[in-house]
């Protein structure tokens, strides 16, 4: 006969009991009464200590039972009542006290002072909690409260030598001076070590740093980010690597609601660098060519950089490693070997939160980031009687209003171009700001530039059709002669 507890838990899973999970994963599982005190310290002890001779993972599980509601609004008349007496009998702390005054190792006057002790702890707790001061609200203090604090002194390179690196020469250039230049540095992924990753970015690193700190994972990214966090906790810094920024949604909640949030909830830093191969244009669908940077501008506790040439490639994965904060690191995939740059050799950092105003003009700003910063080039250059402030952001999460804001007051006319769907995407925001910041003086509406609402197309003219980079040379056409 199966009873309506049974029943429940073959919703949850189909094995016999939960250890019989331990079975599809290839290690040893382990049942107690968790209500039983003894058998629970005694079997936790032994297990500790096998542990620490043989280091493993083991499932343990415990058979108790709630007795109260899952929450205080909910209740408990879902559940039979039988189930309450039966497990009524078996209160943990009741039988223990029991067991413990039969054995003689005490009496019942140590239990009246435990239980008065107890009780007297509780009311001074409340004591101290009602007498303090109503929370009042301060803006500074609660934005302050999102990031660990870090003086994000510069460091400079210290010789003037430099070499020809590709971009993804200068990515890999930063993780692996970041491993020399601090040896609790540990980096995480799909394939990382012997491999060298899915873009060769990590090649010789397993050679030259060992195993323990460039370590291949299973095919799970929330337990890669997770372990991520989990070192940062134990004073150790992390990279991880998405294979792809389409597949960060396996570990969107341990990025969301983990790494951006753990700060601000119990002070702990979350050293932890999650670097995203981003970005179209070469012709690999929909799964593997999103531009997915939009998704986490909303979460409040991240940063988010996005470098689109070399220098800052390895400048800003080098301020993403230095910073105690979890760091978005956008890098795109046909930047990857397509561009190239004579840069520092050695270790040196990009500011985060600081934009690049790579040129100058007085007609009108753009504003983009990451490959839309090699459009916006090429098609100023096919338009020399365009003079326009070209603006790199860099970073997106903080963007930098300050040098946005300064080109548009001047300059009186803005596009703002993004490799992203049009709906939702980064630029929706920052010509928001633009619009209510600088309306008095703007001579036409802000221009909002980005891909169609559509999954990117595995077609390569179905795909650049996609992209908004033809769209981009006619609304700056358009502009430009407003």
């Amino acid at each position: 006969m199966v009873t309506r507890s049974q029943y429940a838990q073959f919703e949850q899973f189909r094995c016999k009991q939960f250890i019989d999970k331990a079975i599809g994963y290839g290690i040893e599982g382990v049942q107690v009464d968790g209500n039983n005190i003894l058998e629970v310290y005694n079997t936790v002890n032994e297990l500790a200590a096998s542990m620490r001779e043989r280091p493993r993972p083991i499932i343990l599980e415990c058979m108790t039972f709630r007795m109260r509601g899952h929450e205080e609004a909910s209740g408990t008349k879902y559940v039979p009542q039988e189930l309450f007496e039966m497990w009524g009998k078996k209160d943990p702390i009741k039988n223990y006290e029991e067991y413990l005054l039969n054995e003689g190792v005490i009496d019942t006057d140590f239990v009246d002072r435990i239980r008065a002790g107890i009780k007297e702890e509780i009311e001074k707790g409340l004591s101290i909690a009602f007498a303090e001061k109503e929370i009042e609200p301060d803006d500074a203090r609660e934005l302050n409260d999102r990031f660990a604090p870090y003086d994000a002194k510069p460091i400079l390179a210290t010789s003037e030598n430099k070499s020809e690196k590709r971009f993804l020469d200068a990515i890999s250039d930063g993780m692996k001076q970041g491993m020399e230049r601090h040896p609790n540095l540990v980096i995480m992924g799909q394939d990382i070590a012997e491999y060298g990753g899915a873009f060769k970015a990590t090649a010789g690193f397993v050679e030259q740093f060992g195993k323990m700190r460039v370590r291949n994972t299973p095919l799970c990214e929330s337990a890669i980010l997770g372990a991520g966090l989990g070192l940062s906790i134990n004073g150790c810094k992390s990279i991880i690597e998405m294979q792809f920024s389409d597949f960060v949604t396996c570990g969107f909640n341990q990025i969301v609601n983990n790494l951006a949030k753990t700060h601000y909830r119990w002070g702990q830093a979350a050293d932890v660098v999650v670097r995203m191969p981003t970005g179209a244009g070469v012709g690999a669908g929909p799964f593997h060519s999103q531009s997915t940077e939009a998704w986490f501008f909303h979460v409040p506790g991240l940063k988010i950089v996005y470098p689109a040439f070399p220098e800052d490639a390895k400048g800003l994965m080098a301020s993403a490693i230095e910073d105690p904060n979890p760091v978005m690191y956008f890098e795109h995939k046909a930047l990857y070997r397509s561009i190239t740059a004579n840069i520092p050799d050695d270790y040196y950092t990009t500011e985060i939160g600081k934009a690049n105003l790579i040129r100058k003009g007085d007609d009108l700003t753009i504003v983009t980031y990451g490959l839309g910063v090699h459009w916006a080039m090429e098609i100023l250059d096919q338009h020399p009687e365009i003079s326009a402030d070209l603006i790199d952001l860099r970073t997106l999460l903080p963007w930098d209003e300050e040098t946005v804001l300064k080109s548009v007051k001047k300059n009186s006319k803005v596009l703002v171009m993004h490799e992203d769907s049009i709906t939702g995407g980064i630029g929706a925001e920052i010509t928001s700001r633009i619009s209510e910041t600088c309306f008095a003086v703007l001579d036409a509406a802000p221009v909002r530039i980005g891909a169609l609402d559509t999954p990117v197309p595995m077609s390569s003219a179905l795909e650049w059709n996609y992209l908004p980079k033809k769209r981009f040379e006619e609304a700056l056409l358009k502009l430009a002669a407003y």
